[in-house]
C-alpha cells in the first residue's frame, strides 16, 4: 500500500521560526534545570515532578509562540489518576512533553542514554523513569517489569510508546510486544492515546508547519484480556484515531493505510 505524503511547508519563515525555537528551547532547558538544581538534588520527588510539569508547560508556550503550533488535549476524562499503562502513539519529539501537565504523576519508559545527559539527565533519574538498557534484548523487557512492578504500587501512570520509536504519518504501524507484556504482568488498565502530531513536527526534519496539533486520550481498555485480543484493541483503536486526526487537520481527503491484522510485532 502507498503511503500517503505530507505536504511540504517550505519557506524561509518556517525554516528560521524552527531554527529560532531550537535556540530557544536549549537555553530555556538550561536555564530551568540549572536554576532548579537544588531541588532535585535535595528535596523530595514531588518537587521534582512540579519543576518537570513547569518545563513541558514553558516548552508547549514556545511551541505555541514561536512555531504556532496549538496543542489540543481531547478526552481528559479518560485520562488515569491511579495506577495505570498510557500507550501513545509516537510521532515527533511534541508529545514528549505536551501531555505531560495532563497526567497526575506520569513515569515514561526510556533508553537509558537519555539519563546521561547532563542537568536533563538528573531530572530523569530524580523522578525514577524507568530508563532500559535497550540493546540488552529480552533483557529490557525484564528491567522494565521489575521496575514498573514498584512504581505501580505508588500509583503513577506508565507511559510507553508501543512502537517503541517515532512513526511518521500514513507508515505501516510496527507494534511491539513490550505494552502486551506489562498488561499481563501489572493486571492494568491501558489507555490508548492517539495523536497528529507528525503532520506539524515531521520525523528527520528542523522544518516544523504551524496549525493545530491534537493528543487524544481514547477509552481504557480493562485488564484481564487475552495477550492476542489486547493487542488488536490497542492497534485498532490507536491507529484508526490518529489516521482520523490526520485527515482532519491535512483535509477530509486524506488517505492512510491501517492494518490492524496479524502479528503487532511484524515490519
Amino acid at each position: 500500500m502507498t503511503e500517503t505524503r505530507l505536504p511540504r511547508r517550505a519557506g524561509a519563515p518556517v525554516f528560521w521560526r524552527s531554527i529560532g525555537f531550537s535556540v530557544a528551547f536549549a537555553v530555556q532547558t538550561f536555564a530551568i534545570a540549572a536554576a532548579t538544581l537544588p531541588v532535585v538534588l535535595f528535596l523530595p520527588r514531588r518537587h521534582a515532578l512540579a519543576v518537570a510539569k513547569f518545563w513541558c508547560r514553558r516548552s508547549v508556550a514556545l511551541t505555541r509562540g514561536i512555531l504556532g503550533i496549538e496543542v489540543e488535549i481531547r478526552g481528559r476524562q479518560h485520562i488515569p489518576t491511579g495506577a495505570a499503562i498510557i500507550a501513545a502513539k509516537h510521532q515527533s519529539e511534541l508529545e514528549t512533553f505536551a501531555m505531560v501537565p495532563a497526567i497526575r504523576d506520569p513515569l515514561f519508559v526510556l533508553k537509558r542514554e537519555l539519563t546521561w545527559i547532563p542537568f536533563f539527565g538528573w531530572f530523569l533519574m530524580r523522578l525514577r523513569m524507568i530508563a532500559i538498557n535497550r540493546s540488552s534484548g529480552s533483557d529490557a523487557l525484564a528491567q522494565i517489569l521489575a521496575q514498573a512492578k514498584i512504581v505501580a504500587a505508588e500509583e503513577r501512570q506508565i507511559i510507553i510508546f508501543p512502537e517503541g520509536t517515532r512513526r511518521p504519518i500514513g507508515a505501516p504501524p510496527r507494534y511491539k510486544h513490550g505494552v502486551s507484556h506489562l498488561y499481563r504482568r501489572l493486571d492494568l488498565p491501558v489507555t490508548p492515546v492517539a495523536m497528529d502530531t507528525g503532520a506539524f513536527w515531521p520525523r528527520g526534519t528542523w522544518r516544523r508547519r504551524p496549525g493545530r496539533t491534537v493528543i487524544e486520550f481514547l477509552e481504557p481498555i480493562p485488564p484481564g484480556l487475552e495477550r492476542a485480543t489486547f493487542e488488536r484493541v490497542l492497534q485498532e483503536r490507536i491507529e484508526e484515531r490518529s489516521a482520523a486526526l490526520a485527515a482532519e487537520s491535512l483535509g477530509e481527503g486524506t488517505t492512510f493505510p491501517v492494518d490492524c491484522g496479524g502479528d503487532p510485532s511484524r515490519a
